[in-house]
């Protein structure tokens, strides 16, 4: 029993969240044989190692090792699979996307806040509508997050409420 239990037993194949990794990947080679195809370090303490003394030692000027300028060996690494670290260096240099938005909860709560009371921030604290209990500086903080994140959206909305100001007089 526990010879079929231990050869039906196989090891999971690493779960790889970059797409360009795992679609080259091969899973009949080991992590460091396809890291090694792409180019990619398995440990980088080992791909960039900290020099403890600049000062080479005798035996590679006497083994006939190449030394490279900053006084490590160099090794000639065979790149099998290129694309994969210019695929990620492209997506790496590509400009973030900025992501960050406002709940539409505290969006409504500041147009509703700003409909209702204008500039008037201890008005705004004693509100129905202030669940939280904000104090006047925090609304106020609240407020210009909004105009911080949405200055047009903020402008139109300024500037609506004035024309129904004045259509109303």
């Amino acid at each position: 029993r526990k010879r079929l239990y231990r050869s039906a037993r196989r090891r999971a194949a690493p779960r790889i969240a970059c797409s360009h990794i795992r679609h080259a990947w091969d899973p009949s080679k080991s992590v460091a044989q396809n890291l090694a195809e792409m180019g990619l370090a398995e440990d980088p303490n080992k791909a960039v190692p900290i020099p403890k003394k600049l000062v080479l030692p005798s035996f590679c000027l006497t083994q006939g090792v190449e030394v490279g300028s900053d006084g490590w060996k160099q090794g000639k690494k065979i790149v099998r699979k290129p694309y994969v670290v210019n695929e990620m260096e492209y997506e790496a240099s590509l400009p973030e996307k900025k992501s960050n938005t406002l709940s539409r909860d505290l969006i409504d709560y500041v147009r509703y806040m700003i409909q209702n009371h204008g500039e008037n921030y201890k008005q705004m604290a004693l509100d129905e509508k202030n669940y939280y209990q904000d104090t006047p500086k925090q609304i106020k903080r609240k407020i210009n997050v909004y105009k911080n994140f949405y200055p047009e959206e903020y402008k139109d909305f300024i500037a609506s409420l004035k024309q129904e100001k004045m259509d109303v007089q």
